[in-house]
């Protein structure tokens, strides 16, 4: 791939591949369309609801080295709506468009070692952590982080999923058989107050932008709500920012980044750990939608085309929350609410757990 691929700015008319086909790709390719820009889907999943709003899709594995050279082809840059975009994937096409983010984004956080090392050696605070890659090591490794933590998969693993709680010592006995004996890392057991997020840009100038601290509520380990602003002090909420600003530029980060972090109590005062890193447009940055005049889709659009880069400033204050399996029923009840902004995924079954749409509920911005 040249050097000028690779720094091109797209014009109306070009289109934007998006590697994966759920409702972060179906969204992304609604803010393309305003922009001028087409987009083509890639995903093997044949029920994927970001196909409804595409300009083209490809049904394809992602190992299918045929398939991704046509979608290469076809395309003027490519970016991905999902993590665990596998690596082979991610430099087959590389080597052929340009990707933005790139590959290297996806390999530091699609392994939970690797993205803690490289958090702590940008001098970003994190909680600690050893590795793990044995039953034996679990036991001497909680003790040294003080007695409680939580074990997880250093790769794949959300919503919950791949990890357990180590309350006390005794628990560490089975802890690696319950998490599947996959290499793991231990990390210290953090007593926050709240968990937030922050939702940053990065453009292919260096320009950064970084909305409003959200803070977020999990109910059985799914995002549920994000409201915003968040109940912490203002020099927090710009720490927080910062920090996100600070990924981008380590990373040499192009597109929308989400950033999650604790709240710790510290003293009288508070202080804040980022949690973890998502490549990608971010279910807590979905408020954007409604109280932003640039959403965080058309600004990871912006970006990743090599535009300028929108304001991050928001209208509104904003609750969010996620429609998850049958909830969704009550979609015609949301819609006579004045103040709420409905988006559905289009989604062909609901299913406990599942994440079916999401509401954006409005207030004036308090001065």
């Amino acid at each position: 791939m040249s050097d000028s691929l690779d720094t091109r700015r797209l014009v109306p008319g070009d289109t934007i591949g998006i590697l994966g086909g759920g409702q972060l790709g179906r969204m992304l390719a609604l803010a393309a369309a305003p922009l001028g820009l087409k987009t083509h889907v890639y995903c093997p999943d044949p029920e994927s609801p970001a196909f409804d709003v595409a300009t083209t899709y490809t049904i394809a594995g992602y190992d299918d080295t045929a398939a991704l050279e046509l979608f290469a082809s076809s395309v003027d840059v490519v970016t991905y709506e999902f993590e665990n975009v596998p690596g082979p994937t991610a430099a087959h096409l590389a080597a052929r468009v340009a990707v933005r983010p790139g590959p290297r984004p996806l390999a530091v956080s699609q392994d939970r070692l690797h993205e803690k090392t490289f958090l702590r050696e940008a001098g970003i605070p994190v909680a600690g952590f050893i590795a793990i890659d044995e039953a034996a090591a679990v036991a001497p490794a909680l003790e040294k982080l003080g007695g409680k933590g939580i074990l997880k998969t250093r790769r794949m693993g959300y919503d919950g999923k791949g990890q357990t709680l180590l309350r006390t010592p005794q628990d560490a006995a089975g802890a690696f058989e319950r998490i599947g004996r996959a290499p793991a890392i231990l990390e210290t057991f953090v007593p926050f107050e709240r968990e937030v997020s922050v939702i940053a840009a990065r453009g292919m100038d260096g320009t950064l932008r970084a909305y409003d601290v959200a803070e977020n509520i999990h109910r059985d380990h799914i995002l549920k709500t994000s409201t915003v602003p968040a109940q912490i002090d203002g020099g927090l909420a710009a720490e927080a920012r910062g920090l996100a600003e600070a990924v981008c530029d380590k990373l040499d980060y192009v597109g929308v980044i989400g950033v999650e972090l604790f709240v710790l109590p510290q003293g009288s005062a508070q202080r804040i750990l980022v949690n973890e890193i998502a490549p990608r447009v971010h279910n807590s940055g979905h408020w954007t939608e409604a109280a932003c005049h640039v959403s965080q889709f058309e600004q990871h659009m912006r970006a990743v085309a090599g535009l300028p880069l929108g304001s991050a400033e928001r209208h509104s204050d904003v609750v969010m929350e996620n429609l998850i399996g049958d909830e969704v029923d009550g979609w015609a009840g949301i819609l006579a609410e004045p103040d709420a902004c409905l988006h559905l995924y289009g989604k062909a079954e609901t299913r406990p757990g599942r994440k079916m749409g999401h509401v954006n509920r409005l207030r004036p911005l308090r001065a």
